[in-house]
């Protein structure tokens, strides 16, 4: 199969690397445009540049795909089929019509469940057991279109955003190359989603992070999870930043009258008291500096005897 793959990192690089370790053509890469980066905003190349330059593949970097001449580019490209994967943009319907096989969407979820921007933290916040990736052929409405391939995994009860992605990922390319392997052997089928099971996991903004200790510890541990590695699990203590990058629940320690958010430690262990319950905090990122073990950080903190995060 010639195709024409769209897509933009993490997701995509993965998913991109298997299509091009197997026997289709990429005819073509579309990204986005590479931005700046750093405290220097130096312009970087994207990692799917990376892997298609060496290659000799045509990079298309639009600003918008809704420009007529995009449509132009791709069609002249002649492709049977447009394979997407976290691309950040929908397309139209004369970009979706434009090759032979239409276009086939990469969602790192079990649809209809999830559909939208977010599945991943959707999944972990909502306490999924498991979740998995679907290629699904593309149409206007937000991922409804029929189901081609789907693989399941079990999510694990530590897992965070950041790891589950990596893995969905690799699904991604297997079940990428799976798909057009049907297209080619004229063996696919396709399978209507059910509308009734259908959720919805929206954009992320970046003040989603922020944690609200009122909630139950078992909540702010799908939250930590969830959040890492962006927008981050964030909180204050005597107004200074700390991002929360591992925790755990603790039942087998009582925050008894205790406020929300209010830290106790020992040694080696630091507690915060939960709406219900007790997190234990395993590791953390103060603003400015890297990501320390908690013992680690207890060392040079100097709690006071009635510290409180969020206050």
């Amino acid at each position: 199969m010639r195709l024409v793959f769209l897509g933009s990192p993490p997701f995509a690089v993965p998913v991109l690397e298997r299509v091009l370790a197997s026997s289709h053509v990429v005819a073509a890469l579309v990204t986005p445009p590479d931005k700046p980066k750093g405290r220097g905003m130096k312009v970087e190349p994207s990692p799917l540049r990376a892997l298609a330059d060496p290659r000799s593949i045509p990079v298309v970097q639009p600003t918008t795909t809704k420009d007529p001449a995009f449509v132009e580019t791709l069609s002249a490209l002649q492709p049977d089929v447009l394979l997407v994967a976290s691309y950040g943009e929908i397309l139209r319907q004369d970009a979706l019509s434009l090759a032979p096989h239409g276009a086939l969407n990469v969602h790192a979820s079990l649809l209809p469940r999830w559909r939208g921007a977010s599945p991943i933290q959707a999944a972990i916040l909502a306490g999924d057991r498991e979740t998995g990736v679907c290629v699904q052929r593309m149409v206007l409405a937000l991922d409804e279109g029929d189901v081609l391939v789907e693989r399941r995994t079990e999510i694990d009860e530590h897992e965070n955003a950041g790891e589950l992605l990596q893995r969905l990922a690799l699904l991604g390319g297997e079940v990428a190359v799976e798909a057009l392997d049907a297209l080619e052997h004229g063996t696919a089928r396709f399978t209507p989603q059910d509308p009734a099971l259908a959720t919805f996991a929206r954009k992320i903004p970046k003040e989603r992070g922020w944690i609200d200790w009122t909630k139950s510890a078992l909540e702010l541990d799908r939250h930590v999870r969830a959040f890492t590695p962006w927008p981050g699990a964030r909180t204050t203590l005597d107004g200074q930043d700390l991002t929360l990058i591992e925790a755990r629940v603790r039942n087998d320690v009582e925050a008894v009258e205790r406020t929300a958010g209010s830290v106790f430690a020992t040694k080696h262990e630091l507690f915060v008291a939960c709406g219900t319950g007790t997190l234990q905090v395993l590791r953390l990122k103060p603003a400015g500096k890297g990501v320390l073990a908690t013992d680690a950080w207890l060392r040079g903190a100097r709690l006071a005897p009635d510290a409180r995060l969020g206050a």
